[in-house]
């Protein structure tokens, strides 16, 4: 039977492509009816209705009843309407159920296959653009496919979404593998006007974002709104540091983003660290957890003077000398405190200048005496 083998010849489109049965019909319905049009120069409106379970395809042609034919084709004027059924009148629909036994050959099947799988491309693409686009700005858990030329090609788990993560957007620090699956920040879309099915999606391990989006997740009063970021530096790999704020006062917000026993944190730092993450002992151990790279979360202040000094932690601050007019700074630290107040590759220097947007310069205790005899 012509439409058992119509079937089989079009069984290898069923719903693979993460399309629901009745889209997956709408697209058989379409392609079929073109492949039919086209085979028999039918001139009329097609509609099709597809039975799988008897391997049965109904082809019912028809016509609309009009006073003035347009389009004899698709319309049928009222007057030979009649001819057929006197009851007819304009605005009616003449159908006719066209028998099927030689109506599909091999071409048309082939034919209609063709026309389904371009309509099931194009359903892909519109699915696949909507899905990235709601991808952008958040978290994902992608799988790395291969390595080339620097770039990571990875897999968004659970989707056919495609993304890379180039040289300048990975942590030096880090080491990737085919087949890890790691978190990163989706960055960038592909061009709206380039073929997106075959363009990947930037992300990024590097990005602020990916920090931002970290305590989105892990603080709750900060999704929630009662608790703002205001400001985040990084030293990708070795240090960062996230400027928060309360809208309610009677929300801690460093207690907030740190959490009891610093749960919250410390979830955070995993994340951060999870491709080169150090062994973390468990509860009765009770062994301190490091991490390549740190967190220090600060309290949001507009006095200059304080918020050089906490810009500095872990740092032990004694002193801050602050000229708003040249933005320069000279900070007095505890003696045996340069180190920290310095940082890994100078890290907490850095970026305590780049938070507060003054040009630190950090003296001990004992180096800076005189100062504080003339203050």
């Amino acid at each position: 039977m012509i439409s058992k083998e119509f079937f089989s010849a079009l069984n290898d489109l069923d719903a693979q492509g993460r399309i629901s049965k009745e889209k997956f019909l709408e697209f058989l319905e379409a392609g079929i009816a073109s492949a039919y049009k086209k085979e028999n120069g039918e001139a009329r409106n097609i509609s099709i209705q597809l039975n799988p379970e008897k391997d049965q395809i109904d082809v019912i042609a028809y016509q609309l009843v009009v006073e003035e034919v347009q389009d004899p084709g698709k319309e049928i004027s009222l007057e030979d309407a009649q001819k057929i059924k006197a009851s007819y009148k304009v605005g009616d629909i003449i159908s006719e159920k066209i028998p099927t036994k030689e109506a599909f050959s091999r071409i048309s099947a082939l034919t209609a296959k063709l026309v389904v799988a371009q309509k099931m491309n194009d359903f892909k693409k519109a699915s696949l653009n909507e899905e990235m686009n709601q991808k952008e700005g958040e978290i994902v858990t992608c799988q790395i496919k291969f390595i080339q030329n620097g770039n990571i090609y990875a897999e968004i788990v659970g989707t056919q979404i495609q993304c890379v993560m180039t040289p300048n957007e990975q942590i030096n620090s880090e080491v990737y593998k085919v087949g890890d699956r790691i978190k990163a920040f989706v960055k960038r879309l592909p061009d709206p006007n380039g073929n997106n099915v075959n363009q990947c999606i930037g992300i990024s391990r590097l990005n602020n974002g990916f920090i931002r989006r970290l305590f989105e997740l892990n603080v709750p009063e900060i999704k929630a709104g009662l608790v703002e970021i205001k400001r985040i530096v990084r030293v990708p790999g070795v240090r960062t540091k996230v400027v928060v704020a309360s809208k309610d006062p009677s929300i801690d917000p460093i207690g907030a983003c740190i959490g009891a026993k610093n749960a919250r944190i410390i979830e955070i730092l995993k994340e951060i660290n999870c491709i080169k993450r150090p062994p973390i002992q468990g509860v009765n151990g009770q062994r301190p957890v490091s991490f390549d790279e740190g967190i220090d979360v600060i309290p949001y202040t507009e006095d200059p003077i304080k918020a050089i000094a906490n810009a500095l932690t872990p740092a032990s601050v004694i002193q801050v000398q602050a000229d708003p007019e040249t933005k320069k700074a000279i900070v007095i630290i505890q003696d045996r405190n340069l180190a920290k107040a310095v940082g890994k590759q100078g890290s907490n220097a850095k970026l305590a200048s780049k938070l507060t947007g003054y040009k630190i310069d950090i003296k001990e205790l004992k180096d800076a005496e005189s100062l504080l005899g003339n203050d």
